[in-house]
């Protein structure tokens, strides 16, 4: 069994056990509570960091002209955002989330830029994507699968609507390696609770994303999840001795 399920009735949010059919709605209101000051808190988290692993992550995808592409769990749509320029006005790109909070910030954010006509804003569940078969040329999520009740239904939704030649991509957080742990433990616990009791004014929320970390595959297990979702070709690399991992897959 994945970590996507504890058992057939209950699953994770961070340490605690839920209802199944409860773990989203507790998910909606963590990011309910944080969806204004999100990117600040991400600066702040990661001393920006964030945004080069973003940046990786967007090089990886390799976009091109006419390219369509699925950002999900795209939240304020940092990614969305450098996608449709990079797709140009004959691509087009979806900017889809299933929190409303957190895509009215992205709204917002692609509407200030400028990005209009190449881009659509959709509220999806990502377990089961509205979304036509082979689709999207690539898809992306970042920072988002964690927060998925059932981790291998989203793999395989994204799989289906991943069109033949195309290719996924899922930067999280990770396992770091051994030298780093006792430091990144006591940063994710303490420092970082803090952080968004006095950013935020919310520390909860946070320490669930701290444990929300801890919950989430390791690197091999992901990758496992990926192949059986029928994915193939499939590796990841670790950012920031392995804070942070890549996953990359293809739909042959």
């Amino acid at each position: 069994m994945s970590k996507s399920d504890t058992s057939a009735e209950s699953t994770h949010f961070g340490y605690k056990n839920v209802p199944v059919d409860e773990k989203a709605g507790h998910v909606r209101g963590v990011f309910d509570s944080v969806a204004t000051r999100y990117d600040i808190m991400n600066d702040l988290m990661s001393a920006g960091m964030h945004r080069l692993w973003k940046r990786h992550t967007i090089d990886q995808a390799a976009a091109r002209p006419g390219h369509t592409i699925l950002d999900l769990a795209g939240g304020t749509g940092d990614l969305a955002l450098k996608f449709a320029r990079q797709v140009g006005p004959k691509g087009h790109v979806v900017l889809a989330d299933i929190n409303a909070a957190m895509l009215e910030q992205g709204r917002q954010r692609l509407v200030d830029a400028g990005i209009a006509g190449n881009l659509t804003i959709a509220q999806v569940d990502a377990e089961k994507l509205p979304f036509d078969d082979s689709s999207f040329d690539r898809i992306a999520i970042a920072f988002g699968l964690r927060n998925v009740t059932d981790k291998d239904a989203a793999l395989r939704s994204m799989y289906r609507v991943l069109k033949p030649g195309g290719r996924a991509l899922i930067l999280e957080f990770s396992r770091p390696v051994k030298a780093l742990k006792p430091a990144y433990d006591l940063y994710s616990f303490k420092v970082l609770p803090l952080i968004g009791k006095i950013v935020a004014n919310d520390e909860d929320s946070y320490q669930y994303l701290a444990e929300s970390i801890r919950m989430h595959p390791d690197q091999d297990e992901l990758l496992a999840m990926m192949q059986d979702a029928g994915f193939e070709r499939c590796r990841f690399q670790n950012l920031a001795g392995g804070i942070v991992a890549l996953h990359i897959g293809y739909r042959i």
